[in-house]
């Protein structure tokens, strides 16, 4: 039997449709700070925005976690506007806002949850996330995720990103679990079952969101409350 379950986030627990309105919106405010000649809001979400998006996945590729900020202030340097720290802060706050707007929960996701927690098995979440940490919290409250996480881990709180052991050790230490007393929960194989596998966890992926080709003859789930009829969560 074992005694924690821990989620990925993005794509097991969560998914999400690109706001555009919304972002189009936030940007009409930014408008404001970037002083007269700022260009309008839709030419800013082609020549700022969607590169930022389009270059993150190359950004994040490495173990060592991003510095988010200095990031989105580079893409905003490349259209042509040189942004203090402070104001690239407050854009990425009103972009996050959008993005919580956009969020959406995995079918059966809070009920999993709350099962496997009255089955006496604590949860965590590990995930890959180079965001403001504050945000992303801010975010599980309004999912009602926060109350059903015994403890939560991104990447940006702690400089590293799955598949690096950091990750997974900070959120078994938080739930006092040792590797080989939990089972981690995501949809990707590198990040989510070879990295949990090498410390000894237990690892399923769940396709239910998934982006990724399912692969053949790795343990897997078609949905979060399949979880429930595992033996070793106490089926």
């Amino acid at each position: 039997m074992l005694s924690a379950v821990i989620f990925d986030y993005g794509l097991t627990l969560v998914t999400f449709e690109r706001p555009r309105q919304a972002l189009l919106d936030a940007l009409e405010l930014v408008r404001a700070w970037l002083g007269p000649q700022a260009p309008p809001a839709e030419v800013l979400f082609r020549e700022v925005l969607e590169p930022l998006d389009a270059g993150l996945p190359a950004a994040v590729a490495g173990e060592r976690e991003i510095d988010y900020l200095d990031y989105v202030a580079r893409g905003w340097r490349r259209a042509g506007f040189e942004l203090d720290r402070g104001t690239v802060s407050r854009i990425v706050d009103l972009e996050q806002r959008c993005w919580d707007t956009a969020a959406r929960l995995a079918p059966g996701a809070l009920e999993t949850l709350d099962t496997l927690r009255q089955r006496g098995l604590v949860t965590g979440l590990a995930s890959n996330a180079p965001f403001p940490p504050e945000g992303l919290h801010r975010q599980l409250g309004l999912l009602g995720l926060d109350r059903r996480l015994d403890a939560v881990v991104f990447s940006s709180e702690v400089g590293v990103r799955k598949p690096s052991s950091g990750l997974y050790l900070e959120v078994l230490e938080r739930l006092g679990v040792q590797p080989e007393r939990a089972l981690f929960v995501g949809d990707r194989v590198r990040e989510d079952w070879e990295g949990p596998r090498r410390l000894g966890m237990r690892a399923v992926l769940c396709t239910a969101l998934a982006r990724d080709p399912a692969v053949d003859g790795l343990p897997q789930v078609a949905s979060l409350p399949a979880l429930l009829s595992l033996p070793e969560l106490g089926a």
